[in-house]
Order: structure tokens, then C-alpha cells, then sequence
């Protein structure tokens, strides 16, 4: 009987090849990495499949039992040569489902899945209005390829309403769309009320400085130009504040850093991995992109540390944080200057407050187990939809 049992289990197990264009720690990669570790093992078995190198996740998702295999390919563009090597891991796996993450995995999954019978495609958006003007001209190819080709998938996921709303104007007409925002481990992302103290000491800084978090690699959708314009602004109106930015190549910032004169105030801390660490040691957490984001992760991390955010008005900022933070409009460092006074000047009492109630806000519609158990719903009803094969 338990031999029997095993074998209708595997019968019935919901077999899920992930595809992604690489592990590197990023706002997608990360929430595969928490999305594979965190379902029921019992229903779904997962492999995940980077197209480029391991990247950092890797030896992540290894731990936690799940396989994970690298094709080798060339950052920024599709490698054709490489399909055969996929098609063929993808024959290994019998995937019920194949789940592909940003644009060129949904590319290269699109032509693989194709040879690889029973096999339901979704492809995952997790951006909004990228200006690819500022990347490779493949990438523009690319997107342009999968408007054409988004009726094949039998869904697309999207981690943002803004995200559905631009693919439509792009010219995306797929049989179903499916809204999973992301999720937010509030166990690890909570306040810390040592942390503030210990990452002034970190910092060399007084205790009485205003810190203001930017977590964000430098890129040219994160805009630390409108970011370091708005800190010269707030320095010259309040000396006591310093800025924090953490985020891969940030150690390419401090030209600008130099010549706006802000040594002194400006941390550059380059990659890190204790992000729960630098929010909760915050007083004020900011993201200034001006372009392309779907759901930023650094405002759910930040607001799940209890602290007050200033975003701008990018993707689902506006509805991620309501009425917990100020929005303003992109690429305005005045504007972003204002509203970074604005709450730093307010009491400790009401910037705790507006720091509870952005966790509250987290854990009510935005929780690591909702979004989990929201794929896994949405992974069994495209395993059981006949009409979707």
C-alpha cells in the first residue's frame, strides 16, 4: 500500500520547471527563490532553470532541495545555441507547467516549450513601463516578439496592475492574465529597536541623525541622479540627515556623490545581504525610480520594517502604500526633497505610527504565505484546465 500511495502521489504531483534569465539577487529573482522554497512539497515539485550562470540564489535553492541548472548563455541576449541543451532539460523534467520570469526567458521558454508534449506555458511580467532606450536593442526585439506571440502562453502572470496596464498598450493579448503581487516575509522584514543604534555605529554618525534609506542597484530605471539632487536640497534645510544607499555597483555613485558635495552625508555600502538590517535601521525609506517598476520589493521590505516610505509615483507604488508614505512624481527632486523633510520632521510618535500601520498594510494583503498559497492556486487550476493544453 505505502508503494501505491507513492506512486499516486507522483502521479499526481504538479511538476513546475522555472525559467529565469539569471540568479543574481534581484527583485524577481529573489521572490522565485521564496516562491520554490516556500510551497508544498507534497503537491509541487519545482526545478529552476537559469539561463545565464548560477548566480547567487543558486546555492539558496539548492539548500532547500530544489534543483537547479545553468545554461551558460551571454548576458543581454538570447542564445539560440543553447536551446537544444534546454529543450533537453525540459524532456528530463516532464514539466506539467513551465513558468519562464522576465523577457528573455520568455522568449527562449516560449520556443522550447513548443517541443515538449502537454506542457502549459505562463510567462511572469515584473515590470511596467521600462524605457528600453537606456538598454540593449535586443531587448527591444525581444519585447516586440512576445507582443506578437502572447496568445500562445495559456496565462501570463504579472506582479502589478501597472505592469497588465503597459503589455496591453504594448500590444499583449493573452488568453488570461493572472495578478500575484508579490510577497513579504515579515519574520525576517519587522522593526528592530536595536538596529537603529547599531547602524549608526556602523556608520560612524551620531545617534541623533536622520537616516534615509535608498536600497537599488545603480541602473538607470532606479534615477539616484533625482535622488542625490533631492539630498543636496534636504541638506541645505536640515544638516543632521544622512542618506544611506546599499544596492549592486552604488560604488559607481561616488563621482556624483563627490560633486554634489555630499561626502560626508552620502554612505555607500554597495551590495549587501542584510537589507531587514539597514530598513529597520532607518527613519525614512525612499524610492526614487523614474521608469519600469511593477511592484517594488524595497517598499514592501521597508514598510514591513515599520518604517515610513517616499516613493515615486512608479507602477503600484500609489496602491502599496496608500496612505502609510507620500507619493510624488517622478524625476522632481524638489518634490522628493519636500517629502523627505516633511516626514523626517515629524515626531518619533508619528512616524512610529505611520511605520505600524505600512507593516500592518504588509501583513494584511501582502504576506509571504498569501502570495505563496495564490501561485499554488493558480499553478493547480492551469494543471487541471483541459482546454489549456
Amino acid at each position: 500500500m505505502p508503494l501505491l500511495r507513492n506512486r499516486y502521489r507522483n502521479f499526481c504531483m504538479i511538476r513546475i520547471v522555472h525559467i529565469i534569465s539569471n540568479l543574481e539577487v534581484g527583485g524577481a529573482e529573489m521572490m522565485l527563490a521564496q516562491l520554490v522554497t516556500g510551497m508544498d512539497r507534497g503537491r509541487f515539485h519545482n526545478t529552476v532553470i537559469s539561463l545565464t550562470d548560477r548566480g547567487q540564489l543558486a546555492d539558496r535553492i539548492e539548500s532547500s532541495g530544489i534543483a537547479v541548472h545553468s545554461l551558460g548563455m551571454k548576458r543581454g541576449r538570447p542564445d539560440m545555441a543553447s536551446l537544444p541543451k534546454l529543450i533537453r532539460s525540459l524532456r528530463d523534467a516532464q514539466p506539467t507547467i513551465v513558468q519562464s520570469w522576465l523577457y528573455h526567458a520568455d522568449l527562449i521558454s516560449l520556443l522550447a516549450a513548443r517541443f515538449i508534449k502537454s506542457t502549459r506555458l505562463v510567462w511572469n511580467i515584473r515590470c511596467s513601463d521600462m524605457q528600453l532606450k537606456y538598454y540593449p536593442f535586443q531587448t527591444r526585439c525581444v519585447r516586440q516578439m512576445l507582443c506578437w506571440c502572447s496568445r500562445i502562453p495559456v496565462a501570463i502572470v504579472t506582479n502589478s496592475e501597472a505592469g497588465r496596464r503597459i503589455h496591453e498598450m504594448f500590444g499583449y493579448r493573452p488568453r488570461r492574465w493572472a495578478y500575484i503581487p508579490n510577497g513579504f516575509d515579515t519574520n525576517r522584514f519587522r522593526p528592530d529597536p536595536v538596529a537603529a543604534r547599531k547602524l549608526r555605529e556602523e556608520l560612524g554618525v551620531p545617534n541623533d541623525v536622520r537616516l534615509v534609506a535608498l536600497i537599488a542597484r545603480c541602473d538607470p530605471m532606479k534615477d539616484h541622479t533625482t535622488f542625490l539632487d533631492a539630498a543636496k536640497r534636504i541638506v541645505l534645510l536640515r544638516p543632521k540627515v544622512h542618506f544611506l544607499l546599499a544596492g549592486k555597483y552604488t560604488h559607481m555613485l561616488e563621482p556624483a556623490v563627490s560633486l554634489a558635495g555630499l561626502e560626508k552625508q552620502v554612505h555607500l555600502l554597495g551590495l549587501r545581504h542584510d537589507i531587514d538590517r539597514l530598513f529597520a535601521g532607518a527613519d525614512v525609506a525612499c524610492l526614487s525610480s523614474a521608469f519600469g517598476e511593477g511592484f517594488s520589493n524595497v517598499l514592501g521590505e521597508a514598510m514591513a520594517c515599520g518604517v515610513p516610505c517616499v516613493t515615486t509615483d512608479v507602477g503600484d507604488a500609489r496602491t502599496i502604500v496608500d496612505n502609510t508614505g507620500l507619493v510624488v512624481p517622478p524625476r522632481d527632486p524638489e518634490a522628493l526633497a519636500c517629502a523627505v523633510i516633511n516626514l523626517i520632521d515629524r515626531d518619533a510618535a508619528s512616524r512610529i505610527a505611520l511605520g505600524t500601520a505600512a507593516r500592518a498594510r504588509i501583513q494584511s494583503r501582502y504576506s509571504l504565505t498569501s502570495v505563496i498559497n495564490a501561485y499554488q492556486a493558480f499553478y493547480a487550476d492551469i494543471s487541471n484546465d483541459s482546454a489549456a493544453a
